[in-house]
């Protein structure tokens, strides 16, 4: 069985897992070592059993479990090099350090039974990526952290099953809201986040080329919720004649606990277990 499973996705803590029979990939590590392996527990995965840590880039949203994890899992970290060494600058883990596998930014691998290519997004990180995961049943994409939607980002989505789509936030309650003037030129630029809006044009692109399953990721908690991410969506998916509760599924991850485990199967993506939206 091919699977996805969001552990925890939000602008505060970021991880999911990605399975293929007894390949199983963490996708980022972004919340505390106990969650994460409270997590795994309950899809009945141990730290020791991970192939592989995927890490997108070194913020502390997807990074701030990793050391510990790492030493439970002693599994190969894949990354970026300048991602690897943000890293490694902050933190001084050798233990660590001796699992580091660096790849180029669209680079390709195969872990296990799984098949990963990374693809560059535009970020304010060393240097940041998604991922495309082919296993046996479909593709899947992870795609979040990125201020617009390159043509490289388009490339990697188009014909994929399912769709990890950043929806991070409204941008008129980014304008009003409480933060700061550099903060939230931050999100809004180039090199910051998705809005619901930009989102909901990836996840329609997406749709359009054959996925049957988009799971809105990496919501801001100031600045979203998900009904306002869901809603956006929802409606840019109408306007191309999708219905979204019946011709695909769309769920939105949960921020702070495990979301659905979706199962994929040729184009079509069922959910196992949890809620879909």
């Amino acid at each position: 069985m091919f699977t996805f499973t969001t552990l925890a996705s939000s602008s505060t803590g970021n991880s999911g897992l990605v399975s293929c029979g007894d390949t199983h990939i963490l996708l980022d590590a972004g919340i505390s070592a106990k969650r994460i392996t409270t997590g795994l527990a309950a899809l009945g995965v141990e730290p020791y059993q991970l192939s592989a840590i995927l890490l997108t880039h070194e913020h502390s949203d997807h990074v701030s479990g990793l050391r510990v994890l790492s030493k439970k899992a002693g599994a190969p970290i894949y990354a970026t090099r300048p991602t690897l060494w943000e890293w490694y600058k902050r933190n001084r883990c050798d233990e660590v350090k001796a699992l580091f596998r660096p790849q180029e930014a669209g680079a390709g691998v195969q872990i296990g039974s799984m098949w990963v290519k990374s693809f560059p997004t535009p970020h304010d990180a060393a240097c940041s990526v998604g991922y495309s995961i082919a296993g046996e049943g479909g593709r899947m994409v992870l795609c979040t952290d990125l201020g617009w939607v390159t043509d490289e980002v388009r490339r990697a989505v188009e014909g994929c099953d399912l769709l990890v789509c950043e929806t991070n936030h409204n941008e008129d309650w980014v304008r009003t809201g409480p933060y700061p003037y550099y903060l939230k030129q931050r999100i809004l630029g180039d090199h910051g986040h998705l809005s619901n809006e930009e989102g909901a044009e990836l996840a329609a692109f997406a749709v359009e080329t054959g996925a049957k399953t988009v799971v809105l990721a990496h919501l801001s908690q100031t600045n979203n919720t998900p009904a306002c991410a869901y809603e956006a969506v929802a409606l840019r998916l109408m306007a191309m004649g999708c219905d979204p509760e019946r011709d695909i599924t769309l769920a939105v991850a949960p921020a702070g606990t495990a979301g659905a485990t979706f199962l994929l199967e040729g184009r079509t993506a069922k959910i196992l277990e949890g809620a879909a939206k």
